[in-house]
């Protein structure tokens, strides 16, 4: 400390008695300190981070001592930025919520555009991206508002770019495109082609996302033509860049004989694996893969994909294991080594999960329900919930981002009519002057006080009508949540279940040549086409015509019940009271009721093991109710997490305002009762009803 404290105390006396030269600007010495103080914790490699932390320290306390104006901002906006580097996140973000403070007060849109860059950057390390996307648009808008020269151009440009590659990690592929197409604007306005490759580079990444190989790929091609103009230092890594990306295009639309020429040429840089190893190690895997997909060479797939896992374990990239992983077990089951396949490909899964590479994730699944075909019911399941996981999250950040830029696009509106009122006003104010006569005066004042009240009204009924588009838009949303929710259970409770049914039998009849089974695949088919129309239906329900496919309550019930007894071989008996007028129910009883039976019967396939069903629907009183018997394996009702099949069961039940009782225990069976008020379409039911369905 005593030390510090030494050099502190002379670079202080050092700055105040140096004499500065008459023809310069007088230089302020606790500025050349502070300047100094933080120099040496940036530069300095001897130091330890607990003592460049002290330096930064001190000169925080300087910088305290200066007056409240731009000097001192740029001076705690240095000390912020060192923190940054020194990757103290809690002095950073300290630090930087005062330059944010301060740069605001000041208007210094430079230095607050800056901070919000830095913010953006530090979220963004942080894997935090829908904050930092809300910071590079921030961050952005300071720039807008800076006078429009080359420099405050080339900020928003390189803004742009950086928020088209987070939309682009998040799949906001239209926002994305919109972002790089600004950056491309701006950067060839200003020749910057360096800047123009890379925002290309962004384009061609969010062009492959949407499967556009085209685009993609002439993305790529423009973005190597301005790479050629750039001059920079090594230019030869971004160049293998490039044509990695180019290859990439091919291998992801299968284009394995190009994909396979693309990977060659890269690979046949000699520096490529000394100055790039993580890149050549790529390019050996994919290699690997192209060859095998395009020659069928086995033995020189599997020789590449050796060298390629050396490099890997020599330089421990974890990421990358589950690639090669994935296409070792593509190669062991070309050569019908199942068994290691499979364990490849379990491999593989499980290093992705573990560095939350989605992608890699669902593709080893999917390859699992290939090739482990004992297991390839819970594989489907497990890649449907990841799938619906992982898609969930990327709708919640593209909606954050579109949030992110309608709130900001409504400050700068806002911003923008309030310039235009104070133009116009300073231009009223500066004809009142100058003819100022005094009955003119009076009159203006007169006028200029009425217009503040019509104004005053009229804001409050701006206010007004604001506040009712807040509250239309959140029932909007609301309902919106509500007919997603609703469509979702349609499709898993409808469509899967019939699909379980199909895959079973399909699966029993695949290797079958005989007549009867030619017969029943040709019965499957025509099922399939029944589900397609009943994906059609259900895209009608939004607007509200589903309902009319049930015309024959009983008989809808009775083919579906019917058609899974078929398909999954469980004895099903069904029994009705004949003496209710089924089809005069409302519409929401009988499709949530056809639902509740069917989404019941696919658990008795999927989870229960059942031989025998039972279904009772009938009339008590008022109510109608709905019981469905299994003699299957059981579970524990009472159990905290519930399947998505159980939890649209009770959703559905709470639609129609029925009450659940479910009774079931482990190898005991189930059964499910439901009570459902009846409700018909007229208002009266008819004393006398003779049976509909017979």
């Amino acid at each position: 400390m005593k030390n510090r404290t030494y050099i502190i105390l002379l670079i202080v006396f050092w700055g105040c008695s140096r004499q500065t030269p008459q023809k310069e600007s007088v230089s302020n010495p606790k500025v050349d300190s502070i300047q100094k103080l933080v120099n040496i914790a940036k530069t300095t490699k001897e130091l330890t981070l607990r003592d460049k932390k002290a330096y930064l320290t001190d000169a925080e306390l300087l910088t305290k001592e200066l007056k409240q104006d731009t000097v001192q901002l740029k001076q705690l906006s240095e000390i912020s930025l060192a923190y940054k580097k020194l990757e103290d996140s809690l002095e950073f973000r300290r630090t930087n919520a005062m330059v944010l403070k301060m740069s605001q007060n000041l208007k210094e849109n430079t230095v607050l555009g800056y901070s919000h860059w830095d913010l953006a950057s530090f979220f963004n390390s942080y894997g935090v991206t829908d904050s930092s996307f809300y910071h590079y648009k921030k961050a952005l808008s300071s720039f807008e508002q800076l006078p429009a020269d080359s420099t405050a151009k080339s900020l928003k440009g390189r803004m742009y770019y950086s928020m088209a590659r987070l939309q682009d990690s998040y799949k906001d592929y239209l926002g994305g495109e919109i972002s790089a197409t600004a950056a491309i604007k701006i950067f060839d306005e200003l020749e910057d082609n360096y800047r123009l490759y890379n925002s290309y580079s962004a384009l061609g990444m969010l062009a492959n996302g949407m499967g556009n190989s085209d685009k993609a790929l002439n993305s790529y091609e423009k973005a190597r033509e301005y790479l050629d103009k750039a001059e920079i230092s090594n230019k030869n890594k971004v160049i293998w860049q490039n044509q990695n990306n180019i290859a990439s295009v091919y291998l992801n639309t299968e284009d394995f004989a190009n994909a396979k020429q693309a990977y060659q040429q890269l690979l046949s840089s000699t520096e490529l694996k000394e100055k790039k190893p993580e890149t050549y190690e790529k390019a050996l895997g994919s290699l690997a893969y192209s060859v095998l997909k395009a020659d069928n060479d086995i033995e020189g797939a599997e020789k590449l994909l050796g060298e390629a896992f050396n490099i890997n374990s020599e330089f421990g990239e974890l990421y990358n294991r589950a690639r090669l992983n994935y296409f070792y077990a593509e190669v062991l089951a070309a050569k019908r080594d199942t068994v290691k396949a499979i364990a490849q490909a379990k491999e593989s899964y499980a290093v992705a999960r573990e560095t939350f590479n989605n992608d890699r994730s669902l593709d080893a699944l999917k390859l699992l329900t290939q090739l482990d075909t004992a297991n390839a019911a819970s594989y489907a399941e497990e890649y449907y919930q990841l799938d619906e996981a992982i898609s969930e999250e990327e709708r919640t950040k593209r909606d954050k981002f579109a949030r992110i830029r309608m709130e900001t696009d409504n400050i700068i509106e806002e911003n923008q009519i309030l310039t235009k009122e104070k133009q116009v006003w300073a231009g009223a104010a500066f004809l009142l002057i100058i003819f100022g006569m005094a009955f003119m005066i009076i009159v203006s004042l007169y006028v200029s006080n009425n217009q503040l009240k019509f104004r005053q009204k009229q804001q409050e009924s701006n206010q007004e009508i604001y506040n009712l588009m807040l509250s239309q838009r959140g029932k909007f949303e609301e309902g919106k949540q509500l007919e997603q929710k609703r469509i979702s259970e349609e499709l898993h409770d409808g469509i899967l279940g019939e699909m379980l049914g199909i895959r079973l039998i399909l699966s029993g009849l695949n290797n079958r040549e005989d007549q009867a089974s030619i017969e029943q695949r040709a019965a499957l088919i025509e099922k399939l086409r029944e589900l397609e129309e009943e994906i059609r239906t259900i895209s009608h329900e939004l607007n509200h015509a589903s309902y009319e496919k049930f015309h024959n309550f009983i008989v809808s019930l009775e083919d579906m019940i019917d058609g899974i007894q078929k398909s999954s071989g469980i004895s099903c008996s069904f029994v009705y009271d004949k003496k209710v007028h089924w089809d005069s129910l409302l519409g929401d009883i009988k499709i949530n009721a056809y639902r509740i039976v069917q989404e019941s019967l696919k658990n008795c396939v999927k989870h229960a093991k059942s031989k025998n069903v039972s279904i009772s629907f009938q009339s008590m009183e008022n109510d109608l109710k709905l019981t469905i018997t299994d003699d299957g394996v059981g579970f524990d009702p009472n159990r905290k997490k519930k399947g998505i099949g159980l939890r649209n069961i009770i959703s559905r039940v709470k639609k129609i305002k029925g009450v659940l009782d479910i009774d079931s225990k482990p190898e005991k069976g189930t059964t499910i009762k439901v009570v459902i008020p009846a409700k018909y379409v007229e208002f009266e039911i008819p004393e006398k009803t003779e049976a509909i369905n017979v």
